[in-house]
C-alpha cells in the first residue's frame, strides 16, 4: 500500500529526487521487493533520474527485536548485535570532513556527494531539478566548501548515475542506456561518462559489442583500468505456486534460487575493445590483490571464489552463510569479504538480516545480525565495515572496527534518501542522516550527506 501511495504522489513530479540504493534489487522481479525499502520509477522508456524512498513507519514496535524469542538461528562464527554498539565520538573515533543538507527532497531533486577523488576532492552533483534540466558537477574542497564547477555534461541527461572511478586523472560515471527486450526481462545498454581532469572535457562511451545488461550498478573498475560488467546468464526461478507467506503476512523468499552472470570487460578509452572474460559469476568485486566472486547472487550464493591477480591461481570455499540466506550485497577490500543477506522472517515479523564478514581464505571474522540490517560496505582497506539499519529502535549507520572488535553507532536515524554514495579513498567514508520536516507516513523530507575520516 505504501509503495502505491508513493508512486501516485511521485507521478506529478517531472524530476523526482535521485535515489541510488540497491537499485539492482529494486528493479528486479517482484520477489526482490520483499527485502528493499525503496521503490524506483521507470519513466517512459528510460530510467528516471530520481526514485521513491520509504522512511521508517510510525507504527513499528520501538523495542529492539528479540531474535532468540522469534526463533532466529545464529550464524557461523562470532556474532554482533546492534545493541552492542556504543556511540561514536567525533574527534575521537572519526572526524567529519564535510556535510551538506537537502532540506526538502519531497519537493524536488537536490545536491549529492557522488564520492571522493583519490586526491581528496568531493564529486558534488547538483540536480537535475525542476528549474535545471541537466545535472551540474563540481569538485569540492571538503575543508573550505569551495567548488570548481566542471564543464557541462549534457549527454548525461537525467539518467541515474553511479561513480565507479574517481582518480586524479579521470572521473568515470556509469548510467543505463536505452532499454531493450532480452528474453523475459527488460535489459539496457551500458553508458559510461568519462571526465578527463587534465583537458577538462567529457567523453561518452557506448560499446556496441557489449550485450545488454540488467543495469550499470554491478559494474566495477578493475586494477587493470578496465570496466568489468556482469551480463545476465540465468534468473532464479520463482517456485510453482509462488513464495510462501511469512509471519508478517508478506512473501518470504528466503533460500531463493540465485541469479548468475557472464562477466565481460570493456576499455574506458576504446569503444571497440570489448572482451568476454569467459567467467560465470554471481556477485563479484576486487580485493587488494585478488578478484573474488560467488556462484550466484540474489539467492543462494553457493561458494566464494578467489583469483590471485598476480599468479592467476584460484581457490574456493564455502562461506557458511546459512541454509536460508539470500546474498543481496557483496563487498571486498584488503583480505576481507562482506556479504549482506536476508535469511528469512520469523515469529512476530522479526527478520534475520545479516552482514557476514569472512577472509579471502574462508575464515569467519564476524557477523552483524539483527532485524533490518543491510548494506555492509568494507572501507579503509578492509579494516572497517559500515552497515545501515532500518528498524525503528536501532535504525542508523554503524561502523565496525575489526582491530578493536567494536561496533560504533554514527547516527540514531536512517534517511529515506541516498545522498552520499560512491568511492572514497584511504580512511574516508560517507553516510546519510535524516533532515528536514516530517512527512506523514514517510519520515523526514530531507537528508544530510556526511563525509568522515576514521581516526586510528
Amino acid at each position: 500500500m505504501v509503495n502505491e501511495l508513493r508512486e501516485l504522489m511521485r507521478e506529478a513530479s517531472a524530476i523526482p529526487p535521485q535515489d541510488r540504493t540497491d537499485v539492482a534489487a529494486v528493479l528486479g522481479r517482484g520477489r526482490r521487493r520483499v527485502r528493499v525499502r525503496r521503490m524506483a520509477i521507470l519513466a517512459g522508456t528510460s530510467l528516471a533520474a530520481g526514485a521513491i524512498a520509504l522512511g521508517s513507519l510510525a507504527w513499528l514496535d520501538p523495542a529492539p527485536a528479540d531474535l532468540a524469542a522469534a526463533g532466529v538461528p545464529r550464524p557461523a562464527g562470532p556474532t554482533v548485535r546492534l545493541t552492542d554498539a556504543r556511540p561514536a565520538v567525533e574527534g575521537q573515533d572519526y572526524r567529519e570532513l564535510a556535510a551538506y543538507t537537502n532540506e526538502d527532497l519531497e519537493a524536488d531533486n537536490g545536491q549529492y556527494f557522488d564520492g571522493v577523488t583519490d586526491d581528496g576532492l568531493v564529486l558534488f552533483r547538483d540536480g537535475p531539478r525542476s528549474t535545471q534540466r541537466y545535472p551540474r558537477f563540481a569538485l569540492m574542497d571538503p575543508a573550505t566548501g569551495e567548488k570548481d564547477w566542471l564543464a557541462e555534461a549534457r549527454d548525461i541527461g537525467q539518467s541515474q548515475l553511479w561513480a565507479v572511478e574517481l582518480s586524479e586523472q579521470r572521473l568515470v560515471l556509469v548510467s543505463p542506456g536505452e532499454p531493450v527486450q532480452s528474453g523475459d526481462d527488460m535489459a539496457m545498454a551500458l553508458t559510461a561518462h568519462v571526465y578527463d581532469r587534465a583537458s577538462g572535457t567529457w567523453d561518452t562511451l557506448r560499446w556496441t559489442d557489449l550485450p545488454a545488461i540488467d543495469g550499470p550498478w554491478g559494474a566495477r573498475v578493475g586494477p587493470d583500468g578496465r570496466l568489468y560488467v556482469p551480463v545476465l546468464a540465468s534468473r532464479g526461478e520463482i517456485p510453482e505456486g509462488g513464495w510462501p507467506t511469512g509471519p508478517d503476512g508478506e512473501a518470504d523468499d528466503a533460500d531463493a534460487e540465485g541469479d548468475t552472470y557472464d562477466l565481460w570487460s570493456v576499455s574506458l578509452t576504446e569503444q571497440r575493445d570489448v572482451r568476454d572474460e569467459g567467467l560465470r559469476v554471481g556477485a563479484f568485486d576486487f580485493a587488494q590483490d585478488a578478484m573474488v566472486w560467488t556462484d550466484s547472487q540474489n539467492g543462494d550464493a553457493g561458494r566464494v571464489h578467489v583469483r590471485d591477480l598476480a599468479t592467476g591461481e584460484e581457490r574456493s570455499f564455502d562461506p557458511a552463510l546459512g541454509e536460508r540466506c539470500n546474498l543481496l550485497g557483496f563487498s571486498a577490500d584488503g583480505d576481507r569479504i562482506a556479504m549482506s543477506q536476508y535469511c528469512g522472517t520469523y515469529e512476530g515479523g522479526v527478520r534475520d538480516d545479516r552482514v557476514q564478514v569472512v577472509t579471502t581464505d574462508g575464515d569467519q571474522v564476524m557477523t552483524v545480525q539483527d532485524n533490518g540490517v543491510e548494506g555492509g560496505q568494507l572501507v579503509a582497506g578492509g579494516d572497517y565495515l559500515t552497515v545501515t539499519a532500518y528498524d525503528r529502535a536501532t535504525g542508523g549507520t554503524y561502523l565496525y572496527d575489526f582491530d578493536q572488535e567494536r561496533l560504533l553507532r554514527l547516527s540514531d536515524g536512517t534517511s529515506s534518501w541516498s545522498v552520499a554514495v560512491g568511492p572514497t579513498p584511504g580512511d574516508q567514508f560517507m553516510w546519510t542522516t535524516p533532515a528536514g520536516g516530517k512527512v506523514e507516513l514517510f519520515g523526514r523530507s530531507g537528508a544530510t550527506a556526511h563525509l568522515g575520516e576514521i581516526i586510528r
